[in-house]
């Protein structure tokens, strides 16, 4: 029935049919602003908003420009990259990722590691690990037991730019420590701030982790009351990653919350 359709959705998505509609014409509205010189209040009207004022106030609450400031500058936010909710995500929803997610605080955490330059795609990400590990083992001391991290760095402080296979950023991958007291040459040091933060879980191969990311920043974001903060995304390792490949490997997720 219409009714448990519903539900079932909400239950699964994390938020309610309506809101998704409401919420995927933003992003196709913010996709024309950026890409096109379309009139605005011609895009508004072409995605269902009555006037440019309501649709402007719907717009800066999701993207925190005007529509007009956010065309000038060109971003494109990964707010603007919801993906349709075909079977292939649900499936995605279903299995590989935690679809409501911890809020949980977080003490300064400290890390010792390599930053180098990346893309989002399988390979690269585990070249990058791979190069940590043979770093790790001629470190004179054992760090095994401890947690391990990748960190996203980001240049800007209230925009999110599009994760696909293809766009090149900085990650810092290394693991915890008490202390840099005797840290190695070849290791820089990196400090996560402490904080507010939202924990998502990526059950599975990492050849979907990008998934995960775009769900995350494409549609939870899109739906959530919650204000995004101006520290770093990052993820953590332990003793439920299995490897790359394995399909019951776990990875957590942890979004900075104001």
């Amino acid at each position: 029935s219409e009714f448990y359709f519903q539900k079932g959705f909400a239950m699964l998505c994390g938020f309610t049919i309506s809101e998704y509609i409401r919420k995927r014409r933003l992003s196709l509205a913010g996709n024309e602003i950026a890409g096109s010189d379309i009139k605005i209040i011609d895009i508004a009207i072409k995605n269902n908003f009555e006037s440019a004022e309501s649709f402007s106030r719907a717009f800066k609450l999701i993207y925190k420009v005007s529509p007009q400031k956010y065309r000038e500058n060109r971003i494109q936010t990964l707010t603007s990259n919801k993906e349709n909710l075909n079977s292939d995500l649900l499936e995605h929803l279903v299995h590989h990722v935690t679809v409501h997610p911890q809020i949980v605080i977080l003490p300064e955490i400290k890390v010792v590691g390599i930053r180098r330059q990346t893309q989002l795609r399988t390979k690269e990400i585990k070249k990058l690990w791979e190069e940590f590990y043979s770093l790790e083992e001629k470190a004179p001391y054992s760090y095994q037991e401890h947690r391990k991290f990748g960190i996203y760095e980001s240049s800007l402080s209230d925009v999110h730019f599009i994760v696909g296979e293809e766009t090149i950023f900085n990650e810092v991958v290394g693991i915890e420590v008490d202390s840099f007291e005797n840290m190695v040459s070849y290791f820089i040091k990196k400090v996560i701030p402490g904080g507010r933060y939202v924990v998502f879980t990526h059950h599975g191969c990492f050849k979907t982790l990008p998934q995960t990311i775009n769900y995350i920043w494409g549609t939870w974001l899109l739906s959530t009351k919650e204000e995004i903060d101006s520290r770093e995304t990052f993820e953590v390792l332990d003793e439920r990653f299995l490897g790359y490949d394995h399909p019951d490997s776990e990875l957590d997720l942890y979004i900075p919350l104001r």
